[in-house]
């Protein structure tokens, strides 16, 4: 009923008639009508009746109600449905996120969509892991196929089984996902290494991935990424790379943030 009353006839496109109206908003019957139910179920869905309600006739009335996405979630909840997946914010958050990868400098920290593309990385994990705008800019793809991340990753081996094993749990929630069958045929065709992996048919799911790098300038690091999902953006993941008191990382992290590490990155260095 609340709802009802934010949504005038005007704004659903039906004429005022001119008369008064007893109450704000559209009437019962014209929700009905505009949802193309019958007036005595949408009252009884009101009402809270136990009675048969499909999904598709409650995004009718979503729409006519103009619910927002959390809104017509909580409508199937109250019908006793699972609620569709979340929606990305209209405003999309991005501004939010890159200011909280950049916050956590001088650690490494990237974002990426549903199908592991690169979305943002901060100024670390450009220096740390590798990333650079000539790489493919699919951190899966990347992690089989760039030389640099592979010469510096002393825990390579160990991972791939892992990240392998993740991503077979994502295809197996989506089979019908079209990009990510799309990553997997890449991935097959490019690296011999992954499809050897993938045959393995070992399912894990995601959770915390220890790093050891051998870095061309400070030498080892030791991180755990933790992959953390945004409510308001259920498309994308955000990686951050934690330091562990291992090989004085954060020491070292600290330093390749330093003008003085800057300036050593700016050099080629082998490795």
């Amino acid at each position: 009923m609340s709802r009802r009353a934010r949504v005038s006839p005007a704004e659903a496109g039906l004429p005022d008639g001119g008369a008064r109206r007893r109450t704000p908003g559209l009437r019962r019957e014209e929700v009905a009508v505009l949802a193309g139910v019958g007036a005595s179920w949408y009252q009884w869905l009101e009402q809270g009746r136990d009675i048969s309600v499909s999904p598709q006739v409650l995004d009718s009335v979503a729409r006519v109600l103009r619910l927002s996405n959390a809104e017509r979630r909580h409508l199937y909840v109250l019908a006793g449905l699972n609620p569709p997946a979340a929606e990305p914010a209209a405003d999309h958050g991005c501004e939010g996120m890159r200011r909280l990868i950049d916050a956590w400098m001088p650690f490494p920290a990237h974002i990426m969509d549903r199908y592991y593309n690169c979305v943002m990385y901060n100024d670390a994990a450009g220096w740390v892991l590798g990333m650079r705008p000539e790489n493919t800019q699919n951190c899966l793809v990347d992690f089989f196929t760039d030389p640099l991340y592979r010469a510096r990753s002393q825990s390579w081996e160990r991972n791939a089984r892992t990240v392998v094993a993740q991503f077979r749990a994502m295809c197996a929630d989506r089979p019908d996902d079209e990009g990510l069958q799309a990553v997997l045929a890449e991935l097959t065709s490019v690296s011999p290494e992954f499809s050897a992996l993938w045959a393995r048919r070992d399912i894990l799911d995601a959770g915390v991935v220890r790093k050891e790098l051998d870095h061309p300038l400070v030498g080892l690091l030791c991180v755990e990424s933790t992959a953390l999902k945004v409510p308001a953006r259920p498309d994308l993941t955000i990686v951050l790379h934690t330091p562990l008191d291992e090989a004085n990382t954060v020491g070292k992290l600290e330093w390749l943030a330093s003008p003085e590490g800057r300036r050593g990155a700016m050099y080629p260095v082998a490795g």
